[in-house]
């Protein structure tokens, strides 16, 4: 097979390959999921309150839009802008309490899949070509052991850093100050609907977007040879913080914008124009910016209105 380039953290030689290997259970990632979902379900609705459920809101959208969406996906995976280190430390730090892994744990997966998708074929499990329950089982219980991997290698950047380190040997407990404080000031109520509900909604939904957005939906491009294509989930642009555009997604990855047509609701590009107008997100990139692709296609029969890349817009 012959292999093309994904992120340059991924090292491939002749004898990579993506698409031979097993899903394995994996009982850490199976263990955490599941207990927080078991909570959720035995104790929430018996401990349902008015404010419990609005942290629960409050929390699930600053992890999901500061941490995941900005922090993690945007900043340190994709390198879509520059802002101060302390600012990217404090946006990882709340990506990682959503609850999906620690800050290298989070760029390996995603640079894995994102390598895998690029190429001709793939494994099923990278690109959510399942069934939808026997893709839940997979994503959220499983991990994918390819028997010719490619290597995984870290910038010094991060490799290096020693805050990173820390939560990386640590992003489960992270959990723990804050389901004490909660409970210190809310009881249980608190506990259970701004740790255990948040996790296992945000997580689950987390992969709930994943799957669709490898399965069906709106269009405006296709990656010429690439064994998996992006969607637009459009229903989800809100709650997702923008990142359910995901055709976009595909067809511009190093782009801190998502939403690129008039009515694709982004979030986290609204925040990182924030950032930016207080001067604390510089060389913000958009698709104006990126080097061409010669395997990009855009759709004909896309009919998306007006394609927000140019300079003025940016």
């Amino acid at each position: 097979m012959k292999l093309v380039a994904g992120s340059e953290r991924m090292i491939a030689d002749s004898e990579t390959n993506p698409l031979e290997g097993s899903v394995r259970w994996a009982p850490a990632k199976s263990l955490w999921i599941g207990t927080m979902t078991l909570v959720s379900i035995a104790f929430g609705p018996l401990l349902v309150s008015l404010d419990g459920f609005a942290l629960f809101i409050v929390t699930s959208a600053l992890t999901l839009c500061f941490g995941h969406s900005v922090g993690m996906h945007r900043r340190l995976i994709h390198s879509s802008f520059e802002c101060p280190l302390w600012l990217e430390h404090v946006c990882v730090y709340l990506g990682t309490l959503v609850g999906m892994a620690g800050p290298i744990g989070m760029v390996r997966i995603h640079d894995y899949r994102d390598w895998a998708q690029r190429q001709s074929a793939c494994h099923d499990y990278s690109c959510h070509r399942a069934s939808f329950w026997h893709d839940a089982w997979w994503q959220l219980h499983c991990t994918l052991a390819l028997a010719r991997p490619p290597k995984f290698r870290l910038e010094p950047r991060l490799a290096n850093d020693k805050f990173y380190a820390f939560v990386e040997r640590t992003w489960m407990w992270q959990q723990m100050p804050w389901a004490l404080l909660f409970f210190a000031i809310g009881g249980w109520s608190w506990v259970v609907w701004g740790i255990c509900v948040r996790v296992s909604v945000c997580v689950t939904g987390h992969w709930l977007i994943g799957h669709f957005a490898h399965r069906q939906g709106v269009q405006s491009w296709t990656i010429d040879g690439a064994a998996a294509q992006g969607y637009n989930v459009k229903y989800a642009g809100l709650m997702s913080m923008g990142e359910s555009w995901h055709n976009n997604h595909h067809a511009f990855p190093g782009s801190a914008r998502m939403g690129l047509f008039p009515g694709q609701i982004d979030l986290g590009w609204w925040l990182i124009k924030t950032f930016e107008t207080f001067g604390l997100a510089t060389q913000v990139k958009t698709p104006s910016d990126l080097p061409y692709r010669r395997e990009l296609r855009r759709l004909p029969e896309a009919d998306d209105g007006c394609l927000v890349i140019d300079n003025s817009l940016r």
